[in-house]
């Protein structure tokens, strides 16, 4: 791992100086825009994941709202808009109509802090200087934490306000699922943190210079892009939803632009998490490495703008292909990944990380640091294969013999679970071989 020099790590960590400047007409325009700077995001993305899952799954696809489609989100819009809008009797009316409110303004809010371009390097709006950010803070990555935290609370609400049996298991699957993958991803955050030295944004994507965050903190990226899967209830992670046995989740008792809210909270969360990943992990604003290597005016400008949507799109067709391609985990398998193995994995590599970084601070070469580091970590490895090797492996007991089953149990029939046999069906006396003795007797009769 590398460390940034003197000069450098001025020049990076003092971006936040160019914040706080802008007159307020300039702050409101830049509100607007990534308010609808999401909102056309996620009108391209219901299309495009119709079209990628169509064509993954041999199909058309939408094909009839506008050339080639297109406008099939725009259709999809005014049909919620025009359906009937239901509350239901028994429902907590108050929760009950907040909750989508509740999901979707979080997701908008947490897009502020991401930037479109370099802090230092601002372009001209109507004759005004300005960084392509709507704003920065000592502690953005504690700020995106906490609009995802709330963001998740409106699924849970709209559980338990319906007051019906199926939104209130999605609800609760949605606060184990908030729980277990929200930690995972602090962690993760954690590494990013510690590696920079900063929880600004502006000043986390300066810090990757040369080299992306992705390359140096693999573990974080990787456990990041699990965790945002899980966060935004996308397959194979949408156990809230789960269409196939909670009959549509938390959003069951919804219609009308109420249930569309929460399909606007669902993209939009998909569409600030990839950017997040993105400024995290991927240099942000920066052009990729072979662009930037011949090409130096690349991330200055209004281009750096178009780094980051290319990225933010590559990370969504990744959700697409995710939910193409991989079966919804059963609920056990879910809570194992999340607490026995992106945890525990988090907590191992963000100890790494600080003894890595704590050694180069100290002024200890890269072969020093691998050893240090690198052997401790090797020698539990190596003694944790010798236990598994050694130790002796309990026989396998032979199963036990099925108890018999009676499918009249519970008063009513019931249909016999797989390795179950219904038992034999009392039947009468077969009568063939009598009704056989007097058709021969009657043809031997009519024969003689």
């Amino acid at each position: 791992m590398r460390t940034l020099a003197a000069p450098q790590m001025l020049a990076a960590y003092d971006t936040l100086v160019f914040f706080g400047r802008d007159p307020w007409w300039l702050v409101l325009l830049k509100a607007v825009f990534v308010f609808a700077f999401l909102v056309g995001t996620v009108l391209i993305a219901i299309v495009w994941e119709r079209k990628v899952v169509a064509w993954m799954q041999l199909r058309i696809g939408p094909n009839r709202h506008g050339p080639w489609g297109m406008l099939q989100s725009l259709a999809d819009g005014v049909k919620l808009a025009l359906k009937e809008d239901l509350v239901v009797t028994g429902a907590d009316k108050v929760v009950y109509i907040l909750a989508p409110i509740v999901s979707a303004i979080p997701a908008f809010m947490a897009f502020a802090v991401i930037p479109f371009g370099p802090a230092d390097d601002q372009v001209s709006i109507f004759g005004t200087r300005t960084p392509l950010q709507l704003t920065d803070l000592p502690i953005a990555l504690l700020y995106i934490l906490a609009t995802a935290s709330v963001g998740i609370y409106g699924i849970v609400l709209a559980g338990w306000s319906s007051g019906s049996t199926y939104p209130l298991l999605g609800g609760i699957r949605s606060s184990a699922q908030m729980i277990s993958y929200e930690i995972a991803m602090g962690l993760s955050f954690a590494a990013v943190f510690i590696y920079s030295g900063s929880m600004s944004t502006s000043e986390i994507v300066a810090s990757q210079q040369p080299t992306w965050f992705a390359v140096l903190l693999p573990v974080s990226f990787i456990v990041y892009i699990i965790a945002m899967v899980g966060e935004t209830n996308r397959a194979p992670f949408d156990l809230p939803e789960a269409e196939g046995e909670l009959v549509g989740g938390f959003n069951t008792e919804y219609s009308s632009l109420k249930f569309a809210m929460f399909m606007l909270a669902e993209y939009v969360n998909m569409v600030t998490v990839s950017a997040v990943a993105s400024t995290l992990f991927l240099g942000g604003w920066r052009a990729p490495w072979p662009i930037s290597t011949f090409w130096e005016g690349a991330n200055h400008g209004w281009w750096p703008m178009l780094w980051i949507i290319v990225k933010i799109q590559l990370l969504l067709f990744f959700f697409i292909w995710l939910r193409g391609t991989l079966p919804r985990l059963r609920y056990d398998q879910f809570m194992k990944l999340g607490w026995k193995v992106l945890i525990p994995v988090s907590l191992v590599w963000l100890v790494m990380v600080a003894s890595v970084r704590a050694l180069r601070n100290e002024g200890y070469d890269f072969a020093n640091v691998v050893l240090y580091v690198g052997a401790p970590i090797a020698a539990v490895l190596l003694l944790a294969l010798v236990w598994d090797l050694m130790r002796k492996k309990p026989a396998a007991a032979e199963p036990a013999p099925p108890a018999a089953f009676d499918p009249m149990a519970g008063g009513y029939p019931v249909p016999p679970l797989p390795g179950q046999e219904l038992p034999p069906v009392p039947r009468r006396r077969s009568r063939a071989p009598q009704l056989q003795d007097a058709l021969n007797g009657a043809d031997h009769t009519e024969g003689s």
